[in-house]
């Protein structure tokens, strides 16, 4: 049996560090389904589960990117190197994400939504 590894081409790799896969969502953004901040989607189900306060998130518009996108921006890597990668995404990333989304819902603001922006910019860029 073969294992089949997933690889992505010198443009595509470079597509991904630049976030220039992003643009299709561009659309998404003038049609109003999406703002240029916001929640990031997630693995499926997971804010099905959400209870409490905890639902708040539910409220935003998804976005390009958020401060949890920007801290977890290497999650692939990051979650390849736990021993238990589901348990770590459960356990520690996915509600850290929560608190991050909640903290920017109570907090939303032009102003912090460019700080957001320009942060992910520096980010990209590095």
């Amino acid at each position: 049996m073969h294992e089949h590894k997933r690889t992505c081409s010198k443009v595509g790799q470079a597509l991904r560090k630049f976030k220039l896969d992003e643009f299709p969502q561009l659309f998404n953004i003038v049609k109003g389904d999406m703002s240029f901040v916001g929640p990031r989607p997630d693995i499926e189900g997971y804010y099905d589960k959400l209870v409490g306060e905890d639902r708040k998130v539910l409220e935003l518009k998804p976005g390009l990117t958020c401060e949890a996108s920007i801290k977890y921006r290497d999650e692939e890597y990051l979650l390849k190197n736990q021993e238990d990668p589901l348990a770590y995404n459960d356990e520690v990333v996915f509600p850290n994400k929560v608190k991050m989304n909640l903290e920017y819902f109570e907090s939303m603001s032009f102003k912090n939504d460019i700080k957001i922006l320009f942060k992910t910019l520096i980010t990209t860029l590095k």
